[in-house]
């Protein structure tokens, strides 16, 4: 196979399957590791894929968020890269915590996933999130109001004064995409009051960002990075752009592969 035949056939496993390996293209072409490292180098420098640590995502001029905003009969098909995410996430509440949960799918599992000993308030403007979360004993939930999307979120000025009169310990934070330069961003410009009022209402931001949210830039940037206290990711991110995160004040935790 030619060096342009293998590379287009990189590119189309990865618009199949959204990630590729090196492992992958090993074994896949029967090349070296080297030769692999250099097949997603040339690609990368061509504009048509952004490396990872171990591998390789598509390039989009616009990141879309497949996992944020999702009803619920989507949250089952979870990436096993959210869900250890998710659990770091947990690991982080402690007892009498307010927390704050957006409506995304590491937020769910959060959500899904709180273990019974731990007593906490959670704030969310997510009907989804709030409705996974009612019959739990251990914890209160405040569910924001307002005018609802059809996803079953509040985003609008109702939410927004009404968060504005409440004090979080903790805010989750997952978007559409984050980099050092844009920061995080979303596609709509109608929910930037509601994520910064949020923020604003929180002692700690923690950012959840698995590695297909790295490195990209969505259409609205909500708010610089240095604006998080922690970022959590997982481990085949895009190293550089975690480092240009620590040089700007970020703390970065990073989830192994189990």
């Amino acid at each position: 196979m030619y060096i342009e035949e293998r590379h287009q056939a990189i590119l189309e496993w990865l618009k199949q399957n959204g990630s590729i390996s090196t492992l992958d293209i090993q074994e896949k072409f029967a090349v070296s590791y080297e030769t692999a490292k250099r097949d997603l180098r040339i690609l990368e420098e061509k504009g048509l894929l952004k490396r990872t640590h171990g591998g390789a995502l598509p390039m989009r001029q616009v990141a879309a968020s497949r996992a944020a905003n999702l009803t619920i009969k989507d949250y089952g098909e979870v990436k096993k890269n959210y869900f250890l995410i998710a659990q770091k996430a947990i690991k982080m509440i402690e007892n009498n915590d307010v927390i704050f949960l957006f409506p995304t799918t590491v937020c769910y599992f959060i959500a899904q996933n709180l273990p019974d000993k731990l007593k906490i308030r959670v704030v969310t403007n997510s009907i989804l999130i709030a409705e996974e979360l009612r019959e739990r004993e251990n914890i209160s939930v405040i569910l924001l109001g307002g005018e609802m999307d059809k996803k079953g979120n509040c985003y609008d000025a109702i939410a927004i004064e009404t968060i504005k009169k409440l004090r979080v310990d903790k805010c989750f934070i997952s978007a559409a995409a984050i980099s050092a330069e844009f920061g995080m961003s979303i596609q709509k410009t109608s929910a930037i009051l509601f994520w910064n009022a949020v923020m604003d209402s929180s002692k700690r931001k923690i950012g959840l960002f698995p590695r297909e949210k790295i490195g990209f830039d969505s259409i609205v940037s909500i708010s610089p990075v240095e604006r998080l206290d922690m970022l959590i990711t997982d481990w085949d991110a895009l190293e550089e752009e975690l480092d240009l995160f620590r040089e700007k004040g970020v703390k970065v935790v990073m989830v192994e592969n189990e």
